[in-house]
């Protein structure tokens, strides 16, 4: 099967090649997926288990992605809730060789069905960018309706879904980004924009929940903006600074097929909008992630046309 691999962490995305692999087997209760759309985050070439496994052994050359939308077409021993045939989209494993290949073998509790009226490419782009949305504002934030949040990068893959999410709860969102983006925070949902490059970020006041999706200097100065009892969510790593009298909290996304279905569903109501950008085949994926020029939006990769 043909496959994007990584060998050289220092190359970045520029070290990635299209070469012939040979197709997964699954093992027990894993489902092989026919991978039909794929989506990738640049920041994976950072993570230690896109280069070592769980015992931190080399497991290069390893390959990335792992956001799927395809078909299911083998079962492994006990496998069960899926079955050969079906659509499905969903999160593979962080150590596992993941979506930027033809086929996948996955864990059968990382994936959800696909609904029929759900383009692959959709799908695809849902998984990340979703749970992380939804675990960051209901599980770890506790978002209830009238509260108020701030969300960074909000015309981002992450920051459009938090947004949305959140003023589809009740929340007053206030969102941040650069100038060029603010027409499309606020077509998203927001009721008040910050360009983070001209405005003061400290003038939206005090918040309820802060998700943060950029830290360094932003991460620090948004600490202070937590209004009492609230909390900062973060997925850029360890909080540097935490709120005088709030939570700070930070988190790696996990798969959960009922969030995705949630999420799904969400799409197909017209209640949640996706955030896709450019749209590649596999061919070209390598090119794709190495753009020219800044993209707006979510690259997915359409494995199979």
């Amino acid at each position: 099967m043909k496959a994007i691999v990584v060998t050289d962490q220092a190359a970045g995305t520029a070290g990635m090649t299209l070469v012939e692999r040979p197709e997964p087997q699954a093992a027990i209760n894993d489902v092989v997926v026919q991978v039909h759309a794929s989506g990738f985050v640049p920041t994976e070439l950072t993570w230690p288990s896109t280069w070592t496994d769980r015992r931190d052994r080399d497991r290069t050359p390893s390959i990335p992605g792992h956001e799927l939308a395809g078909v299911v077409t083998a079962l492994g021993y006990g496998t069960t809730g899926l079955s050969v045939g079906q659509r499905v989209f969903g999160l593979a494993d962080w150590y596992r060789d993941g979506t930027l290949a033809q086929y996948i073998a996955i864990e059968a509790r990382n994936l959800a069905p696909l609904p029929g009226d759900v383009d692959f490419t959709v799908g695809a782009s849902l998984p990340i960018s979703g749970l992380t949305a939804w675990q960051g504002l209901f599980e770890l934030g506790r978002l209830r309706a009238g509260q108020s949040v701030l969300a960074h990068g909000a015309a981002g893959a992450v920051g459009s879904m938090v947004t949305q999410l959140a003023r589809e709860a009740g929340a007053y969102v206030i969102g941040t980004g650069r100038a060029v983006d603010r027409q499309a925070v606020l077509d998203f949902g927001a009721k008040e924009f910050i360009d983070l490059d001209n405005d003061a970020l400290e003038d939206a006041g005090k918040v309820d929940l802060v998700f943060d999706v950029i830290g360094g200097d932003i991460g620090k100065r948004s600490a202070g903006m937590v209004r009492a009892g609230g909390t900062l969510v973060s997925v850029v790593g360890p909080v540097e600074a935490r709120p005088a009298d709030g939570l700070a909290v930070d988190f790696v996304v996990e798969s959960d097929r009922a969030q995705l279905n949630e999420i799904v569903q969400r799409v197909r109501d017209g209640r949640l909008r996706t955030n896709i950008g450019n749209v590649s085949a596999l061919n070209d994926a390598v090119a794709a992630f190495n753009p020219t020029e800044r993209r707006k939006g979510k690259t997915i990769i359409r494995v199979r046309p």
